[in-house]
């Protein structure tokens, strides 16, 4: 199934549910119903056919990071010495080891992943830099932007 198939079986109400659940996941059916204009039970329906498709992959929490511990938040740009299929293999695979690494993306430009990493402090932060990060399979180099203030963070 293509993608306009796919987003065709999408109407009005399946849209609206997704709206709805990004903004607050954790609704009642009863409420959600409500909200996007249909009773409890095809709300229901609706809501399970979009998880069991994949267009919704779950819920969860969203939590304060200033209340939880590392404040400290880093982008880093990473460039690899090699991109074939099993160098890309051996770097997705090591980044998942390391938890302070929070978003991993492979990129199309001029590097080749972009890392989101939180720390307690940068003097934390250059430990993983040093002794982690760079110790990937394949790492040529890294370019580091640091974090002074998140305006927009939608997790």
């Amino acid at each position: 199934m293509n993608l306009i198939e796919r987003y065709s079986q999408l109407d009005q109400h399946d849209v609206r549910i997704i709206d709805v659940l990004v903004k607050e996941g954790r609704l009642a059916v009863t409420d959600l119903a409500k909200r996007v204009g249909l009773s409890k039970s095809p709300c229901q329906v609706r809501l399970k056919r979009l998880l069991d498709q994949k267009f919704i992959l779950g819920f969860k929490a969203v939590l304060n990071p200033q209340m939880m511990g590392p404040e400290h938040v880093a982008f880093t740009e990473v460039k690899l010495l090699d991109t074939r299929e099993s160098a890309l293999k051996a770097f997705n695979d090591a980044v998942q080891q390391i938890t302070e690494i929070e978003q991993c993306h492979m990129i199309a430009g001029s590097f080749d992943y972009l890392l989101k990493i939180r720390t307690t402090d940068i003097q934390s932060y250059r430990r993983v830099l040093g002794e982690a990060i760079s110790a990937l399979p394949n790492v040529a180099n890294t370019s580091t932007y640091v974090v002074m203030q998140s305006v927009k963070d939608v997790t």
